[in-house]
């Protein structure tokens, strides 16, 4: 048992936070077991951390991430996308072929992640399986909740990047009945998106997926051109999100979509089907220009809704930074489109950034009795001659923090901050 002090925060549901100000938390064998304005009798002589008038709240999730890519990130930003993929990030992911390179990319990737407060997230990593292997091995060893993929590609891809069908299959097999078993990061099936995929590897995913109950991410309707290719190899479809249903690819567990930008009436309907997630990604999606995804009208839609960093599309790996830039994003599209989006308050994204994205990897995200005690402590942010709330201090985090703002963090009532 262990007692922590301070001003908790979490979200109660999309639109409200839930605060308890000068509260004790009590976590039993890395659970959260209650919280307490006056810690009960029961509780006296465990051992109390005592964290002042700092802010608790739940760890971060990101739901769409290129562990690869670390190494790159903040480079070639004036490059509109496919430029900036042929230049920096189809040779970059290439050197993954080395496994010791690999290894040192994602030794720093995961530092990173943990110092940013992530402790929950969808990783890409490339299409070689050893190097792919290796990442996931390391987030089962430090109790990170995750997925991750070994990326499949067999058409329109670099030659140095491109499988054939059958290596793509086999490989992916072995990578899935290796980790199926594994407790924390588990392996999902990745292909890239559906231009650099043909629909027999698509099939022969669908059916791994079956026999190993594997869910799916990859990118999808990011773009117009993205949307409208899917479409053009695949005419019987009529729309990105039907080639993966045709695929078998959609029932097998977690359906993660990157971006789900340019969506159709069809893919919303689909993504919804599955109970799949949209994640937004605001800073990639500014980078290479790919498009401002309707955040608010989704929600109201039903689909469920998270949030990516997209290193090395992104270039900030804190989710945190992420909440900011949806509120800012959504303002913009309102601005602009007005007729069909509003913008979405800060409550809306923080839930994004935690409870909801959360949700995808069991009881975590939240500071509720029964969830995992996976939490972080931010410093107080109040000036020195003006307080501000609990839940002002949270928002001014996610605008204005960086690490050295995380005074603690917690993974399963493990420190690790």
């Amino acid at each position: 048992m262990q007692i922590y002090h301070a001003n908790i925060v979490w979200s109660e549901n999309r639109d409200k936070f839930a605060v308890r100000r000068d509260s004790y938390i009590a976590v039993e064998n890395g659970i959260v077991e209650g919280i307490y304005g006056k810690l009960p009798e029961k509780y006296t002589g465990a051992p109390l951390t005592d964290y002042g008038n700092n802010v608790m709240i739940p760890a971060f999730s990101d739901l769409h991430v290129h562990a690869p890519q670390y190494p790159q990130r903040g480079l070639g930003m004036d490059l509109l996308l496919s430029d900036w993929l042929n230049t920096y990030t189809f040779p970059q992911e290439a050197r993954c072929a080395d496994p010791e390179y690999a290894d040192a990319v994602y030794e720093a990737f995961l530092k990173s992640l943990i110092e940013n407060g992530t402790f929950h997230a969808c990783v890409y990593g490339t299409i070689h399986r050893e190097a792919t292997s290796g990442l996931l091995e390391k987030m089962e060893a430090l109790n990170l909740r995750a997925y991750v993929g070994k990326v499949n590609m067999d058409i329109q891809s670099p030659e140095y990047l491109c499988e054939t069908m059958e290596e793509s299959l086999r490989e992916t097999e072995i990578f899935l009945e290796t980790y199926a078993g594994n407790q924390y990061a588990k392996p999902i099936i990745t292909p890239r998106f559906a231009p650099t995929c043909s629909f027999e590897l698509l099939k022969g995913l669908g059916r791994l997926g079956k026999k190993y109950q594997a869910g799916m991410q990859t990118h999808l309707v990011e773009s117009r051109w993205e949307a409208a290719e899917s479409v053009r190899l695949n005419p019987e479809c009529s729309c990105d999100t039907q080639i993966y249903e045709k695929a078998g690819l959609l029932e097998n567990g977690p359906v993660i979509a990157a971006h789900f930008i340019f969506p159709s009436d069809e893919d919303i309907r689909l993504l919804k089907k599955c109970s799949g997630y949209a994640v937004q990604c605001p800073d990639a999606t500014v980078n290479v220009i790919a498009g401002i995804m309707q955040t608010a009208s989704l929600a109201d839609q039903g689909i469920r809704l998270a949030l990516g960093s997209d290193i090395a599309g992104g270039h900030l790996p804190g989710i945190y930074t992420q909440a900011s830039r949806s509120v800012q994003l959504s303002k913009l599209k309102a601005f602009y489109e007005p007729e069909a989006n509003r913008a979405i308050p800060f409550e809306n994204a923080f839930f994004m950034a935690t409870k909801e994205g959360g949700a995808l990897f069991g009881k975590v995200g939240s500071l509720e009795p029964g969830y995992e005690f996976d939490a972080l402590v931010i410093r107080d942010f109040s000036d020195p001659f003006r307080e501000i709330r609990p839940e002002e201090t949270v928002e001014r985090f996610c605008y204005t923090g960086n690490p050295a703002d995380i005074l603690a963090g917690f993974i399963h009532g493990k420190a690790v901050i």
